[in-house]
């Protein structure tokens, strides 16, 4: 399994492209690609020796790699940038070499999470470490039920997005208010961009030039607060709750008790879900608005 760049092709290891020079095989998302990038570093290889193993053949693909393997050749895995098996195929091909028996070696190299996370400055061990979510679902319920969980979820949060559904993206996040993020676009690319702001003022930001919607993104939603982690007087909540909308009362309940908003939405969110209350409507602006 070999991590390749993820856009600056200086960043490949040594270790890398003694591998890739040495197998017999790459297994890759896109051949051509792949192709391209092997001759930016001086490897020709015939194309006959690249096997293509993308999100809608992965388990076919790990039948051609294993038949490669058990002919004793040996298959170095890429994806199209960064580290195989993260967010890109890679796990059916490992589960399937493993199954057999057979070794799998990792090739340590770039990744947009941790490079993303790098930047951050927002890891904290203490509070949860980081969890990588990825791509949240396109839309529906299951959307939602993603997004509900991101605003209760204290720690710090991994999410990757594509240029096309980025401003959705931004609006669906700026129910969380004050909770910081960290917008990493393009990364080691010509136009990189990273920006740490409110999840409430990322939309007007996007909004303010074209360009900032362009690219690949790395989102990293900075852990919640300390003083949000403490004990919430959720009484004035509840009262506020069995009256009004999920928005209302949490606006309410912050200006009463001045008690964090984020905090009290999510604690919303858990008192409506215990009571077996449908999701409210209103949901989607959340506690960012005023």
């Amino acid at each position: 399994m070999v991590a390749t760049p993820i856009g600056n092709l200086a960043d490949v290891s040594l270790r890398a492209l003694h591998v890739l020079a040495l197998v017999e095989a790459v297994a890759c998302e896109d051949t051509r690609q792949t192709q391209s990038l092997l001759r930016g570093y001086g490897i020709d290889r015939p194309g006959s020796s690249l096997i293509a193993v993308h999100q809608h053949n992965e388990r076919e693909g790990a039948q051609a790699v294993m038949t490669r393997l058990l002919a004793g050749d040996r298959v170095a895995m890429v994806s199209d940038a960064g580290t195989p098996a993260i967010s890109d195929p890679g796990s059916v091909v490992v589960a399937a070499v493993r199954a057999a028996g057979l070794g799998v070696i990792p090739i340590p190299g770039v990744s947009s999470v941790t490079t993303a996370l790098s930047v951050a400055g927002c890891v904290d061990a203490a509070a949860g470490g980081f969890v990588f979510d990825g791509f949240l679902p396109a839309r529906g319920a299951e959307r939602e039920q993603r997004l509900d969980a991101l605003a209760r979820d204290l720690r710090t949060v991994v999410l990757l997005e594509a240029p096309h559904r980025v401003v959705d993206l931004a609006q669906s996040l700026a129910r969380l208010g004050m909770r910081q993020i960290t917008v990493a676009r393009e990364l080691t690319k010509q136009f990189e961009a990273v920006v740490t702001l409110n999840a409430a003022d990322w939309p007007a930001w996007l909004a303010q030039d074209a360009n900032r919607s362009r690219g690949e993104f790395v989102v990293v939603l900075h852990p919640m607060p300390r003083q949000a982690t403490e004990p919430l007087d959720t009484r004035t909540l509840e009262l506020l709750l069995a009256e009004l909308p999920v928005k209302t009362a949490v606006r309410l309940a912050a200006e009463i008790t001045g008690q964090a908003r984020n905090a009290l939405y999510a604690a919303a969110l858990e008192l409506r879900r215990d009571r077996g209350m449908t999701p409210d409507p209103a949901g989607p602006s959340g506690p960012a608005a005023s």
